[in-house]
């Protein structure tokens, strides 16, 4: 007989290879079914239903949960603003490994609404990227003259081309990252002397 505990760790894993999946599935075809979601998810579709009613509910699950795990990867990335020509590196090197979820998110116009809407409260502890940028303008380490935010866009947008990228099988996965970097790297990374 299994414990409450183990009964809820194991519906928790169900629920977030299927939160996972939906996100994976979605980033390369908005058009994918829960049938297709509950196949990548491995779990039959009576239990995705289980779990999300409709295809409604699970984006809008998706949505709070990839934005989760794109806030994870930047507390991850152990983010020093005295340091931040590393701390973007490893920024990215996470962006990249959730490349899924930032797809899925951004890779859809439509899917702006449904984030605005989405009941997701950011952490407050969570490391500032914007910040981390400016002060690495301050510090000389990236152009001062174009706007923190614009780099942020710059970096979100490398790490979507560099997923398309490893998608349509220019880029090997592993390729994705040092990919990424070296255009950052060439195009924001202010220039000495």
């Amino acid at each position: 007989m299994s414990s409450p505990a183990s009964e809820s760790g194991t519906r928790n894993r169900t629920r977030r290879a299927i939160l996972s999946a939906a996100a994976s599935a979605l980033a390369r075809d908005r058009t994918a079914t829960l049938a297709d979601i509950a196949e990548r998810a491995e779990v039959g579709r009576s239990t995705l239903h289980r779990y999300f009613a409709d295809r409604e509910e699970l984006i809008r699950a998706a949505v709070v949960d990839s934005l989760a795990a794109i806030e994870a990867s930047v507390k991850d990335a152990a983010v020093d603003f005295a340091e931040p020509l590393g701390s973007i590196r490893r920024l990215i090197a996470g962006m990249v490994e959730v490349g899924d979820r930032i797809a899925f998110l951004f890779g859809d116009p439509g899917m702006h609404q449904v984030m605005r809407d989405a009941p997701w409260a950011p952490d407050p502890e969570a490391p500032s990227v914007i910040e981390l940028i400016r002060s690495g303008q301050r510090q000389g380490v990236f152009d001062d003259q174009v706007p923190a935010a614009w780099i942020q866009q710059v970096i979100w947008a490398l790490t979507y081309s560099g997923w398309e990228s490893a998608e349509r099988g220019d880029l090997p996965r592993h390729g994705v990252t040092p990919a990424v970097l070296r255009a950052f790297e060439n195009g924001v990374v202010a220039k000495t002397g």
